[in-house]
């Protein structure tokens, strides 16, 4: 359980060995050795008792600023779950875990941008074989992906060009199902070459932010990759967790563009680009957020679909600290297996 303390004026403190939490003449008593983590937000009070209660369960204490990114933490001084979690993190390295791990989370991705692609073209019959040699390729690359064997220092420049393939096929179809006017080629960053890859980019963006948030509350070292490498200062895990998550982007994008609500004072021209005006974040931020909040069924709870990421890490955490014997979402092992079969009868049946 983690206590999420984000009401101004509320206070925690410990009594007859158990947090108290207090707003007003409101209290609620909650054992240390129900609770995994303390997230405090806005003006909140904590005692130094509660703080040394939390440090004697191993209990992480997360500080959050107003756009609800971390800047502060307490945690064990001696080997606790954090300590523990960013070891393993770091042995995952040399192990076949870290290779199984980051074959699963690319395999998903591409699962993810197949499906997605799937239910978009399912709804234009006249042209649904037209696509069908390319949806077969990217199904093909995450099998090559799923089953390849050796060892991830071996497998890493191999694993990123057939991610790279899958891609390059994912937005070359999405590129022929938008107007003829917004088409695009292929991914472009820094800047954008066209207004799809704009969108795209600042979704992309506000989403490496909550997926490092995520890691960090859940004792995850952002900086520990496995297939992105090291390099100072560059969060390498973020970019090696963000990638099952980027369809939440490309769903919100994808229907700007095939509605035809893309206007033109919403990007604006830089050096060999394009990025997004003031007018554009304004208006994409409220659609990519109501994506973000929209209710889901993750981990056998209702929960927005953003806070997916959230659960994920926790639960990659406890997996690998052996709270748990596997990180995946049972209803997503399904999902993924039938994919690999070559089963689609689980597509849902929505779209453009």
């Amino acid at each position: 359980m983690e206590i999420h303390l984000n009401t101004y004026g509320s206070f925690i403190k410990k009594k007859d060995n158990m947090f108290e939490v207090s707003l007003e003449d409101k209290r609620v008593k909650l054992s240390p050795e129900k609770v995994s983590s303390i997230i405090i937000s806005n003006a909140v009070n904590i005692s130094s008792d509660a703080i040394q209660l939390a440090m004697d369960y191993n209990i992480d204490i997360v500080f959050l600023d107003k756009y609800g990114d971390p800047y502060a933490r307490v945690w064990y001084p001696k080997l606790g779950s954090t300590t523990m979690i960013r070891r393993r993190q770091l042995e995952m390295l040399s192990e076949q875990l870290g290779l199984s791990f980051v074959k699963e989370r690319i395999t998903i991705k591409i699962m993810n941008q197949y499906r997605f692609a799937k239910r978009l073209i399912s709804k234009r019959t006249s042209m649904a074989d037209d696509y069908t040699e390319k949806l077969e390729k990217i199904r093909e690359l995450a099998i090559t992906i799923y089953n390849c064997e050796g060892t991830l220092e071996q497998l890493s420049g191999s694993l990123m060009g057939w991610e790279g393939g899958a891609s390059k096929t994912y937005y070359g179809i999405l590129a022929n199902l938008i107007p003829d006017d917004f088409r695009f080629q292929g991914r472009s960053t820094r800047p954008a070459k066209d207004a799809f890859n704009a969108f795209l980019n600042y979704g992309y963006g506000i989403l490496y932010s909550k997926v490092e948030r995520a890691l960090i509350i859940a004792g995850l070292d952002p900086y520990l990759g496995l297939l992105h490498k090291d390099n100072y200062n560059k969060k390498s895990f973020v970019f090696d967790f963000i990638e099952t998550y980027r369809f939440f982007c490309d769903e919100p994008v994808f229907y700007i563009f095939s509605r035809r609500k893309m206007q033109p004072e919403f990007i604006e021209s830089i050096h060999n680009g394009v990025i997004l005006t003031t007018d554009g974040k304004k208006f994409f931020a409220p659609l990519l957020i109501e994506h973000f909040d929209e209710i889901i069924r993750y981990h056998n709870k209702n929960r927005k679909r953003i806070d997916q990421i959230q659960t994920d890490a926790h639960a990659f955490a406890n997996f690998l600290i052996g709270k748990r014997d596997s990180y995946m979402d049972a209803a997503l092992h399904t999902k993924l297996s039938n994919f690999l079969s070559s089963d689609d009868s689980d597509i849902e049946d929505e779209g453009d």
